[in-house]
């Protein structure tokens, strides 16, 4: 039986994030089709105490954890030397871990350190006959994938949305500290803080229910004949306020800074979805002014329910790719909506 690890590092307050708790749904189905059905957990973080009590009701075989204020924060040397040490301890030979900015950057060192193997964006893992097979896209999310490998240990980095997030109550944990020496590597590189922009003035929150999509529309000629970029600024802002949804853009909209048309300042080529962009996995999606063709659509795949407001009925997205098309003028209709959110108090801490 081979032993699986799953990794996950706490926040700031110690708690796990959803894509930790993600990553539990996928290691229990992955132990559960693989004989014996057992897995260790390995916490890294300042505090384990309050995390590993709400793992404990997924009944790991072990509870390791290295913490510390020496793993407090994301750094490659001491997260490198943490979770090579939890491999070790564990012995495991497959270690499942959630594809987050920290485990991201720290686990392709591991896994050459350990002479084993990684693998990235996975949308399932899945053992069938006792084989493990890995499963993810490829060519912007247009081929699946399916990877198995001999070779051990085999690091299997999941994709946030790709699973239910686990919960169960929080139990007494017994957990097992794992010692390991970070003065070297806490000396070499010294965390000094954070710089981050206000919660307000964020447009990318992968974990917000809540999608909306700018399409170049907003910064074209409107019916008066004139461009109102600022007002569609302030519109698509107040409307993330609102809701605290996340902003996705299309490749026309980002790349009109280039061309010297009018733009949306707060737009970069980091909220860009589609074809050529990123592949979103929120539970709803709106799309304004973006004409719905395949490039488009192709970034909205994985989006449960898909929404559209434009003012052409024969766009792409009334061509069975949305559920609702709104045949509207998206400027009145997004001032409604955001005066009807305000007068309900929709506005999320």
């Amino acid at each position: 039986m081979e032993t699986i690890l799953l990794l996950a590092h706490t926040e700031a307050d110690g708690s796990l994030a959803r894509a930790a708790t993600e990553a539990v749904s996928a290691t229990r189905d992955l132990a559960a089709g693989l004989a014996g059905g057992s897995f260790v957990i390995g916490l890294v973080g300042e505090h384990v105490g309050r995390a590993a009590e709400s793992l404990a009701g997924a009944a790991p075989q072990r509870l390791l954890a290295v913490s510390g204020p020496a793993v407090g924060q994301a750094r490659y040397a001491s997260d490198a030397a943490a979770v090579e040490a939890l491999c070790r301890a564990a012995g495991a030979a497959l270690v499942v871990a959630p594809a987050t900015s920290r485990w991201s950057r720290a686990l392709p060192g591991v896994a050459c350190r350990l002479g084993g193997r990684i693998d990235t964006h996975l949308t399932s893992v899945v053992a069938d006959g006792g084989a493990v097979r890995a499963h993810r896209w490829f060519y912007r999310q247009r081929m699946e994938g399916v990877v198995e490998r001999t070779a051990r240990p085999w690091f299997l980095v999941i994709d946030g949305g790709c699973y239910p997030a686990w919960t169960g109550p929080p139990s007494r944990a017994a957990v097992e500290t794992v010692a390991v020496d970070l003065s070297a590597s806490c000396s070499r590189t010294t965390v000094s803080g954070v710089v981050a922009p206000a919660a307000g003035q964020e447009t990318i929150r992968p974990d917000a229910e809540l999608l909306l999509v700018a399409g170049a529309g907003w910064t074209k000629r409107q019916a008066d004949g004139a461009v109102h970029a600022d007002e569609a600024g302030r519109l698509i802002l107040d409307f993330l306020r609102l809701t605290r949804a996340s902003l996705g853009g299309s490749k026309s909209l980002v790349d009109l800074s280039g061309e010297g048309h009018a733009v949306l300042p707060f737009m970069t080529h980091l909220n860009q979805i589609g074809q050529t962009g990123s592949t979103p996995r929120h539970a709803k999606g709106l799309s304004t002014c973006c004409h719905g063709e395949e490039p488009h659509v192709v970034g909205w795949r994985f989006v449960t329910e898909r929404r559209a407001i434009n003012l052409d009925p024969n766009c792409g997205w009334a061509r069975g790719k949305a559920d609702v098309v709104y045949v509207a003028d998206a400027f009145p209709l997004m001032t409604k909506v955001n005066a009807l959110l305000a007068e309900k108090g929709r506005v999320r801490p």
